[in-house]
């Protein structure tokens, strides 16, 4: 099937989009800080809260456990018209980042709406990474157990925690434990992508994520001889290691122009008049606008030095000296960014890794793009959809491993002036109340055909 027009598509059901801003606002509201070593509140309260909400219209919902107190992830399976097909497996983490309150002008964890850009809008940690597409995804299950609606194929719902720490106690865990819940599943829907870019009145472009860069996470040690703080001393450990940094700090990678980026940079080209020079890159991302951060960091490797640690008093020069680096590197390019890693480091400073996991890439083909494609022009005629690479990373990377197609797919129709790309893991996190009904009736359309 190869969708084109609105007409393949039954309508929206109306209570799904009634009840979304409640859903998403019920869930930020639900602390569930993720500091990534264990002492946050959990996602347990927020995976009860879906679980009731799912079995209040009928469903029959598992609550699971990854290995660890108050981790908590939900799911259930809505069995589709032909049970013949590949299931689609639509995921979201119950999961946020820490927040400081003190900086944000709405309270971070009250779900208050307020203007901003001349619309209303949903203040809060998590609006949109991600409970925006947990409340989405939850008002439409919800919308089509009310009204007996049978997709055309099995859709996995499922409510993860601890992605914003890597999914180990997360989507990693069920990967190695429970494949039982992936059976038959062939394809993934998940966060960052499908939100809008508006380059003028009659265009937008819709970002679907279809490949995400590798994570590297890395401790450095730099070993040396201890000493008195007054006295030579030519086996520094502080000085080595941070002579390392600062040149791992300066490293500038060659421009890998892979499929995704290609294929988005043709079609903002031709939708600007502007002519993307590959070897212009800095000419090239001021074209972009506030997304420059985020296509930019996808067309090179980066590695990024983040902490530093050594010594216990300051006239005591320590024998060994730590940092921690984070490298992300593009699809195909893993041992290319760690060969000039180790020269850099060479045999006076070791790396071992806290969190490594795979880069991620699909093509921007095939039925499900289309359906997504053809859902975005149902409520918005000037949508044009574009792959695009994520440079951080989501649970994808671990459903990819079991075969899985993955893509980012959490449509937001958003103002033109909105920084979309500073409110992830930002201060001042919000999503407009338009964009949460205009996804729902998106996300509805295309899970119902998909």
């Amino acid at each position: 099937m190869t969708p084109t027009t609105s007409s393949v598509f039954l309508e929206p059901l109306p209570d799904a989009e009634a009840e979304v801003v409640e859903l998403a606002s019920d869930l930020i509201r639900i602390d569930t800080s993720n500091y990534g070593d264990g002492t946050g509140p959990g996602e347990a309260e927020a995976a009860e809260y879906v679980e009731g909400r799912l079995r209040e219209v009928g469903l029959d919902p598992e609550r699971f456990t990854c290995g660890q107190a108050r981790r908590e992830g939900v799911v259930v399976r809505i069995p589709g018209r032909d049970r013949t097909r590949g299931a689609l497996l639509v995921h979201g983490h119950l999961d946020a980042v820490p927040v400081r309150a003190s900086d944000w002008t709405h309270p971070p964890f009250a779900a208050e709406i307020d203007d901003d850009l001349g619309m209303p809008m949903l203040w809060g940690r998590g609006a949109v990474d991600m409970k925006d597409m947990d409340a989405m995804t939850l008002a439409t299950v919800r919308s089509w157990a009310r009204a007996g609606v049978q997709p055309d194929r099995d859709i996995v719902v499922m409510y993860l925690p601890d992605e914003e720490a890597g999914g180990h106690v997360g989507a990693r865990w069920l990967v190695q434990n429970r494949l039982d819940l992936f059976e038959g599943v062939t394809e993934a829907v998940g966060e960052v992508g499908g939100f809008s870019m508006t380059i003028h009145d009659d265009l937008r472009l819709y970002l679907i994520q279809t490949a995400e860069k590798g994570i590297a996470w890395m401790r450095l040690t730099a070993n040396g001889m201890a000493g008195h703080g007054s006295m030579l001393n030519d086996d520094n450990a502080v000085t080595v290691l941070c002579d390392a940094v600062a040149r791992l700090g300066q490293m500038k990678f060659p421009v890998r122009m892979t499929s995704a980026v290609r294929e988005y940079l043709d079609v903002l080209s031709e939708a600007t008049g502007a002519e993307f020079d590959p070897h212009d890159i800095e000419g090239t991302l001021t074209k972009l606008g506030s997304l420059a951060r985020i296509v930019g960091a996808t067309l090179t490797n980066t590695v990024n030095p983040t902490m530093l640690s050594a010594g216990y008093k300051v006239n005591v020069i320590p024998g060994e000296a730590h940092a921690h680096v984070d490298a992300r590197f593009l699809p195909g390019h893993e041992e290319e960014m760690f060969a000039a890693i180790d020269e850099i480091l060479g045999d006076k400073v070791t790396r071992e890794f806290i969190n490594h996991d795979v880069a991620v890439e699909t093509t921007f083909d095939g039925p499900s793009i289309d359906l997504m494609a053809a859902a975005l022009r149902c409520e918005d005629p000037q949508a044009v959809t574009v792959p695009y690479m994520l440079s951080g990373g989501t649970d994808a990377k671990s459903f990819s491993t079991l075969g899985i197609r993955c893509y980012g797919f959490a449509p937001l129709r958003l103002p033109p002036a909105l920084d979309f790309g500073s409110l992830f893991h930002g201060v001042d996190e919000r999503v407009p109340v338009d964009a949460l009904t205009f996804g729902t009736r998106v996300l509805g359309r295309f899970l119902r055909s998909a």
